[in-house]
């Protein structure tokens, strides 16, 4: 099995380095940085550049960059991909990356299908890449045709020797619906509780609550500003519930009403255990 990654970052040599530990799978990697990719070749993570020339012999080629940059490849390339190859995106949001993969896919002949590896770290770049990054985690894929079980067998036999654990399978807008929840809204939320004066005198007296909310306030600004305004329409919406729930609980502080408080707070934590169990 031949496997040919774009981009070499977090989740493009994570991916690879996890191909390599799996055995048995040659990997072709590109990274627009040069550097990166000869990092790459010299540490073993991939066996070969991804060009023209080894692009035809890949079985499975994932995009690991952003969704314009992944079109951008895409339009660069469809001609070039054999007709037995299957394209798979990791992009955060999947509606445009979608709309274009499947138009070109129909055009030149290839599959195409959308997905989202649901593993990273608050870190980025290929010296942060580990083989084990996908380990139990969710490959999210946002098929053609959403019913065809001999595609999705098929994305399995190339997503599950990554670590993975399984797929779910979903449609463009209720990903990007989903996500704008539990991922995107929580990147906002961290990095802008970090912004009080307090944190800077937080050491001595924070533990592990701190910790939990801040880690993914380290982001990377170049990543997330486009995924953010992508998928602007529902992240704004869960904002938007956010602050109204913000200001529920401040109102009750500034009037002293314990009733409310503690029935907020109760509504809380028995949402928590329903949606997540014990």
């Amino acid at each position: 099995m031949t496997v040919g990654i774009v981009g070499l970052g977090l989740i493009g040599g994570s991916l690879a380095k996890a191909y390599k530990k799996a055995g048995g799978i040659t990997v072709f990697g590109y990274d627009i940085d040069t550097q990166t990719e000869q990092l790459a070749l010299i540490s073993g993570a991939i066996d070969r550049a991804l060009t023209e020339k080894t692009l035809p012999d890949c079985d499975c080629i994932f995009l690991a960059i952003l969704p314009d940059a992944a079109i951008g490849w895409l339009y660069a390339n469809a001609g070039k991909i054999s007709p037995r190859t299957l394209v798979l995106d990791c992009c955060g949001t999947k509606r445009k990356i979608c709309e274009a993969g499947f138009r070109l896919a129909a055009k030149y002949g290839f599959e195409f299908a959308g997905g989202h590896p649901m593993a990273g770290t608050h870190k980025w770049g290929f010296a942060h890449s580990r083989a084990d990054l996908f380990s139990g985690a969710c490959f999210v894929i946002v098929p053609r045709v959403y019913d065809d079980i001999s595609l999705l067998e098929r994305i399995k036999k190339f997503v599950l020797p990554a670590g993975f654990a399984g797929i779910s399978v979903t449609t463009a807008e209720e990903h990007d619906r989903r996500v704008a929840f539990t991922s995107q809204l929580a990147h906002i939320v961290s990095n802008a509780y970090i912004k009080s004066p307090m944190a800077k005198e937080h050491r001595g007296v924070s533990a592990g609550s701190y910790q939990d909310l801040t880690r993914v306030a380290w982001l990377s600004p170049g990543m997330w500003t486009p995924l953010f305004l992508e998928n602007s329409n529902n992240l704004i919406r869960e904002l938007d519930i956010l602050i109204k729930s913000l200001g529920e609980y401040r109102e009750a502080l500034a009037s002293g009403d314990a009733g409310t408080l503690y029935r907020l707070l109760d509504e809380g934590r028995r949402r928590k255990e329903e949606v997540d169990g014990n």
